[in-house]
C-alpha cells in the first residue's frame, strides 16, 4: 500500500513537518558522502544507531558510540538504511503529518514525533533486550503521528495504490482503513519475527503507533497554538 495524498486539506503551512523531512533527507545525504571522506555509511549506523543491549544495559560496546549511549535514541531516528527507507518514512510523513501539526500547534507536534520516537525505541528494546545489532529510522515516530492521525481523522479519505500482482488501482479508503492494515501487518510481521533475527523493527513500529494514540488524546484535549 502506497499513500499518494488524503482529502484532508489544513490552512496551515507544515513548517515542522517540511524540517524534519528536511532533516532527515540531510542526515541521509552525508551518509552517501561518507565514502568520499574515507569512511562507511555502515561504520556510521553502528556508531550512532540505537542497540537494544546498549540502551538496556547503559553501556557502550564497541565500535565506540559517536554520542553517548542513551543519545543514540535521538539521533538513531535520523537515520535510514536506504532510498526506499529513507523515501516511505518521508512519504507517510508529510502525507498525515501536516493535519496533526495544524491541529496540535508546532512545539505540540515536535514533541509528540520525538516522544513517540523514543517510546518506539522502548518497546523494540523491550522485545530485543539482548540485540546489539543497530537499529535506525523515523519508522516509530512517523508512526506515532500515524497513531495521532487515526484518532482525529478515521475517515478522512486517502488515495492508495495497493499492489495486487502485477496490478496497480488506485483507490480512495478511509484512513482508519489504510492504517488499521498497516498496524495488523507490523503486529503480524512481529509476532513472525519473535525468536528469530529481523530486518524491521516492527515493534517499533507498533509502540511508536499506541503511542500516537495515546498522546494525540492527550495533546488535542489541552491544544493551543504552538
Amino acid at each position: 500500500m502506497i499513500p499518494l495524498h488524503d482529502e484532508n486539506p489544513t490552512g496551515r503551512a507544515p513548517v515542522v513537518t517540511v524540517t524534519l523531512i528536511a532533516a532527515n533527507a540531510a542526515v541521509f545525504a552525508f551518509q552517501l558522502l561518507l565514502p568520499r571522506w574515507g569512511l562507511t555509511p555502515e561504520g556510521f549506523v553502528a556508531r550512532a544507531g540505537m542497540v537494544p543491549y546498549e540502551i538496556a544495559n547503559h553501556v557502550d560496546i564497541p565500535p565506540s558510540d559517536l554520542v553517548p549511549w542513551w543519545a543514540t535514541l535521538l539521533t538513531s531516528m535520523f537515520i535510514h538504511g536506504g532510498w526506499l527507507h529513507l523515501i516511505f518514512n518521508m512519504l507517510y510523513l508529510w502525507i498525515f503529518g501536516d493535519n496533526v501539526e495544524a491541529l496540535l500547534g508546532r512545539a505540540r507536534f515536535l514533541a509528540l514525533y520525538l516522544v513517540c520516537g523514543l517510546l518506539a525505541a522502548a518497546a523494540q528494546v523491550a522485545v530485543d533486550v539482548g540485540s546489539t545489532t543497530s537499529v535506525i529510522g523515523a519508522s516509530g515516530a512517523v508512526a506515532g503521528v500515524l497513531g495521532a492521525y487515526i484518532v482525529r481523522w478515521p475517515r478522512a479519505r486517502v488515495t492508495t495504490v495497493f499492489i495486487l500482482l502485477f496490478l496497480f488501482p488506485v483507490v480512495q479508503v478511509p484512513a482508519w482503513l489504510l492504517l488499521g492494515v498497516w498496524l495488523l501487518l507490523q503486529a503480524v510481521e512481529g509476532l513472525v519475527s519473535l525468536g528469530g533475527t529481523a530486518d524491521v523493527a516492527y515493534f517499533a513500529h507498533i509502540g511508536g503507533f499506541v503511542a500516537g494514540m495515546l498522546l494525540m488524546w492527550v495533546l488535542s484535549a489541552t491544544r493551543t497554538k504552538g
